[in-house]
């Protein structure tokens, strides 16, 4: 008998705090092979948050977080350097280094991970460019790309590799309607070819479009992780709030707000 395929990311009883703050409680989801999990969130939700800690740049304050079957949080060198090399991630601002040419910039994962020749490396840079739709632009420096070549340039980097997971962080964003569908297109291509994506993004109709899952955070907690359709459906207010862009006022006890403001002023008062 087969065993079940293991999940690309497992996340258990994750919890992260900003000195005193918690900013993550109890997250509890995960990633399947060949899926689109999209993580949304409004402003302060906790989404770059976690989206760091499934890269393994911030340690959590208790919990589990298996990528690609290792344990991120506890993992041995070797393992986490050989994880490493089977995900890609395209960051929000694209992060190119702008004093390399764009084909440099996406050969710069063979460079450092990749034991191949020139020649190769050149061949395989230009595919990827070819498949985000940049044929010819690698004499380009970043300071010649528009926004969507930016982003598109991230993402051949990001899968150079060929990469068994993907982590993208607001690829759409700031992006015309066009060139954005654009992206999501690319996204969909990718997880055609059996690649795992997370895509971190507040861009409703770019989800909605992408996504096999999508997992909603409010406030450090997980609102619901379940299908669009789901999502769509779900009777609760602050997924609903998020999804009609509909303002929530926050309703002050008065006389706690009162108590607030006057021991704020006390504490300004007192002497450096």
């Amino acid at each position: 008998m087969t065993g079940a395929v293991p999940a690309s990311i497992e996340v258990d009883k994750l919890y992260a705090h900003y000195g005193e703050r918690p900013v993550l409680r109890d997250i509890n989801f995960r990633v399947e092979p060949g899926e689109v999990m999209v993580i949304m969130g409004g402003s302060g939700s906790g989404k770059s948050t976690l989206l760091r800690h499934l890269l393994g740049l911030q340690a959590p304050t208790s919990g589990t977080i298996r990528v690609l079957g290792v344990d991120i949080v506890r993992g041995k060198k070797r393992e986490m350097l050989e994880m490493r090399r089977k995900i890609g991630v395209a960051f929000q601002s694209g992060a190119l280094f702008s004093s390399m040419t764009v084909g440099e910039n996406i050969m710069l994962p063979l460079r450092e991970h990749a034991k191949l020749d020139a020649a190769t490396m050149r061949i395989m840079m230009r595919l990827k460019l070819d498949f985000v739709n940049l044929p010819g632009s690698e004499d380009l420096m970043p300071a010649e790309l528009s926004g969507g070549m930016i982003k598109r340039a991230a993402l051949a980097r990001a899968i150079i590799m060929d990469p068994k997971l993907v982590f993208l962080d607001e690829p759409s964003a700031g992006l015309d309607p066009v060139v954005a569908a654009g992206l999501d297109e690319l996204i969909l291509e990718l997880k055609a070819t059996g690649v795992s994506l997370v895509v971190v993004t507040h861009e409703l109709d770019s989800a909605f479009r992408i996504a096999d899952r999508i997992t909603v955070l409010d406030r450090g907690d997980i609102l619901i992780s379940d299908t669009v359709a789901a999502v769509r459906a779900s009777p609760n207010e602050r997924v609903q709030a998020l999804l009609t862009r509909r303002v929530e006022h926050t309703n002050h006890n008065p006389d706690e707000f009162l108590r607030t403001l006057t021991r704020a002023g006390r504490d300004d008062d007192r002497e450096p």
